[in-house]
């Protein structure tokens, strides 16, 4: 999540009532998670796992529960639990906002928009030109949708992402961490009913241009979505997925967490992934493999007792 405008690091310590190290001068431009920090943003650290590669991230301010060095130009904010100052900010800047109307009068709707009776447009939702928004669908807060953008009935954009803080000595092991990110949908995407798309934790979902999707799909939070990608019914892709342009995935498709699907691939039905995969290629099984492979393989499997006879036989 971007900041309206810089804050001031001094603020935000004082804010969370953290110990400021480090540059105190600085400006934070935005809050994120871990996966998706970038330069100018303030990440939060609560476990010793993670410390090292929080530390050296393009992060330029750490909420963290440890003194420790401070890497140079960077500062950090240290606090005993920097979950719950992490949440304190994003609430701050984006606190609950109850909706009063079918149609939030903070949402833009572009010129030959046209909103089915029964659908939802939650607050500062940017909608362009010449979509249709059909009976059901919800829009919800802060997501963007560009023009000739088609929502079926009862499809859901930006739902909260299903992310948790854990931690296993709490009463309550699983936390929510709240979703500051959105939607964001390009133009001339097509999205089928009954679909859901997280926003992203503290970063965008991205559906690239042209891209179609049937019914019944799940995007996971902070998953980027190329251009002219086709999806068929029952896909389910988990959160912080890249899949690049031009992909077809078919139906029941299945992709773990924090994966790449490089452009062109084809992922036939009922596939399963569970690591990166180059592109141009079509793919079978679960686990993923090439197609042609794993239909060789079945063959084989299929003689085997026919050989195990001849064997025998002898």
């Amino acid at each position: 999540m971007q900041f309206p405008s810089p804050v001031s690091v001094s603020w935000i310590a004082e804010f969370i009532q953290a110990k400021l190290v480090g540059n105190s001068d600085g400006q934070a431009t935005g809050i994120n998670e871990i996966h998706k920090v970038e330069k100018g943003d303030l990440v939060f650290v609560d476990h010793p796992k993670y410390y090292d590669k929080c530390l050296n991230s393009a992060a330029s301010f750490i909420i963290i529960n440890k003194e420790t060095s401070v890497p140079e130009g960077k500062a950090l904010l240290i606090v005993d639990d920097p979950f719950e100052a992490y949440c304190k900010i994003v609430n701050h800047y984006r606190p609950f906002a109850p909706a009063t109307k079918m149609i939030s009068d903070s949402a833009s709707i572009g010129a030959g928009s046209f909103i089915y009776p029964g659908a939802y447009v939650g607050h500062q939702v940017q909608i362009g030109k010449n979509c249709i928004i059909y009976p059901g669908a919800c829009i919800m807060d802060h997501c963007i949708l560009g023009d000739r953008v088609v929502i079926q009935a009862g499809t859901i954009i930006g739902s909260d992402a299903f992310y948790y803080n854990s931690k296993k000595e709490r009463e309550t092991w699983y936390k929510r961490m709240p979703s500051c990110g959105r939607v964001v949908i390009e133009d001339d995407v097509e999205i089928g009913s009954g679909c859901t798309i997280d926003r992203g934790v503290s970063h965008d979902t991205k559906i690239g241009k042209g891209t179609k999707m049937d019914n019944l799909i799940h995007i996971g939070h902070d998953t980027v979505v190329g251009k002219n990608c086709l999806f068929a019914a029952n896909v389910v892709i988990a959160g912080v997925v890249t899949i690049e342009d031009g992909v077809t995935l078919w139906g029941q498709v299945i992709i773990n967490k924090t994966l790449t699907i490089g452009e062109n691939a084809v992922l036939l039905g009922r596939t399963g992934v569970g690591t990166d995969l180059p592109g141009n290629k079509t793919y079978w099984g679960a686990p993923a493999q090439d197609a042609g492979m794993q239909r060789r393989e079945l063959v084989w499997i299929k003689r085997i007792p026919e050989l195990w006879e001849k064997v025998m036989g002898k």
